[in-house]
């Protein structure tokens, strides 16, 4: 049970801190104060920054097991960064589920190719 509150409060982290970082680029009023491309981008490396350290960081508390933990941890990651942004993200945007999909939601599907991929590493260089 510790370990599946660990792995879903890095998971809200891995959501939550691209969020914050966000807020930065919009003004009071809403509008967003940068070009939407160089946003877009700029999220997509504060995100892959933040989820690459999260699971570093989860990584080096595991000793074993580490493909299956990085299925794991990917999935319920995918799931909470998705519902979040279901929940705020697109009833603040206005953006329809196929929009979102298409412009935010197949973006996340990094977080599972990262996690399974440092599994895959760290079980081969454990091994080595």
């Amino acid at each position: 049970m510790k370990k599946y509150f660990k792995i879903s409060f890095l998971g809200i982290l891995s959501w939550l801190i691209p969020l914050i970082v966000s807020l930065f680029f919009y003004s009071q009023d809403g509008k967003l104060s940068i070009d939407s491309y160089l946003f877009k981008s700029l999220m997509i490396v504060v995100g892959g920054v933040c989820g690459a350290s999260l699971l570093v960081y989860y990584f080096k508390t595991i000793k074993s097991r580490y493909i299956s933990e990085g299925i794991v941890i990917g999935l319920i990651w995918l799931v909470i960064n998705v519902v979040f942004d279901l929940i705020t993200i697109v009833p603040m945007s206005k953006m329809t589920i196929v929009d979102y999909c298409y412009q935010i939601g197949l973006r996340y599907l990094l977080i599972p190719i990262m996690s399974v991929s440092m599994g895959y590493i760290a079980t081969n260089v454990k091994q080595d």
